[in-house]
């Protein structure tokens, strides 16, 4: 595979999973129940964290897309660790809330913004 494609996949992927994320985003702002374990009842701080959350993620997508989309590989890496560390807190936090969704899925986006920054980095 060429750098060139190289880059349109890994454009495409972190593009998606910053879409992922400010829709899980959003939709635990609607419904912060969402990311509680089982049975664990909703109350003022949840709503806090839910909201606390919204204010980090969407705005880290929506500087994350506009980047991806204007193609600058110098200003992409940084911006993708930034988001991949995020995403490597949200899944520690689901494995303190015993969350597998959100473990397995924070953590997956993690990896692939933390490989695709080191990947825009070197080429």
């Amino acid at each position: 595979m060429n750098s060139s494609t190289v880059q349109t996949v890994l454009i495409a992927a972190n593009g998606l999973a910053s879409l992922a994320s400010a829709g899980f985003c959003v939709a635990g702002m609607f419904r912060p129940g969402l990311a509680l374990p089982e049975g664990m009842a909703v109350n003022g701080g949840t709503h806090l964290y839910a909201n606390a959350y919204g204010a980090r993620a969407i705005p880290l997508a929506a500087v994350t897309l506009a980047l991806l989309g204007m193609g600058d590989r110098s200003a992409v890496a940084p911006v993708l660790a930034v988001a991949g560390l995020a995403q490597i807190g949200d899944s520690a936090i689901g494995v303190q809330q015993r969350n597998k969704g959100m473990t397995i899925c924070a953590g997956l986006l993690g990896v692939l913004h933390l490989a695709s920054a080191w990947w825009f980095h070197m080429h």
